[in-house]
């Protein structure tokens, strides 16, 4: 039988090389007969192979497909997981209230962004596609989130950033939140024209400005 050590570098590598769900899902099982914390599966080994992910597409290495393809395969392992995440108290890095503007039902980045923040130790709230601005206030003052991160992939959405942002002004709670934009629909020019504090080319990028945002070392 294999050290933990050794089977947390399995996990890592099974998901980095995309090697398929159904074989995370053994390890993961494995893990989980052995006992091992659920938190140090998921820290030690599927957030560290999500991490190799993105960075091997940063680098070039991995596509758009290859990012979907890590999320689907986290998605189904954490269906393993999701009976014992419950009864587990993680200390969160920071909240994320997440959505597609509205008049936009374009979902594929956002969800990645999704998976990789919450494998990165964010507490994230999504709205889903569709949401208006007055949605987003609720959400931000239910939930206290330091981060708002809107998504917009239509050109002929983009404006609806600015309701959002100008509705957070209305409120008074622009000051208490940051804002982050992202969707081939906007860049960092835009994020200055609408008030936003920052824009991400892609999921990736977006998870590590949020990480910058709360203090911690990419």
């Amino acid at each position: 039988m294999c050290t933990e050590e050794k089977l947390f570098e399995r996990i890592r590598t099974t998901l980095c090389n995309l090697e398929g769900s159904e074989k995370l899902k053994k390890l993961i099982q494995e893990a989980l007969a052995r006992k091992i914390a659920i938190t140090d599966i998921i820290e030690k080994g599927l957030r560290k192979g999500l991490e190799e992910v993105g960075k091997r597409y940063e680098a070039g290495e991995y596509f758009l497909s290859e990012l979907l393809f890590s999320a689907s395969m986290v998605n189904d392992v954490m269906d393993v997981l999701n009976p014992f995440l419950k009864e587990i108290e993680f200390k969160r890095k920071g909240t994320i209230v997440l959505g597609t503007v509205k008049g936009d039902i374009h979902d594929i980045g956002k969800n990645i962004f999704k998976m990789f923040a919450q494998a990165s130790g964010f507490e994230v709230h999504d709205l889903g596609v569709d949401v208006d601005e007055q949605k987003f206030v609720e959400k931000l003052k239910q939930t206290k989130a330091e981060i708002l991160a809107l998504s917009a992939l239509l050109t002929t959405t983009r404006n609806e950033m600015k309701v959002v942002i100008d509705a957070l002004v209305k409120n008074g709670i622009r000051g208490s939140v940051k804002v982050l934009i992202g969707g081939n629909a906007v860049d960092e020019k835009f994020a200055k024209e609408i008030g936003a504090d920052a824009a991400a080319r892609d999921a990736v990028e977006g998870v590590e400005i949020c990480k910058r945002w709360i203090g911690e070392k990419p």
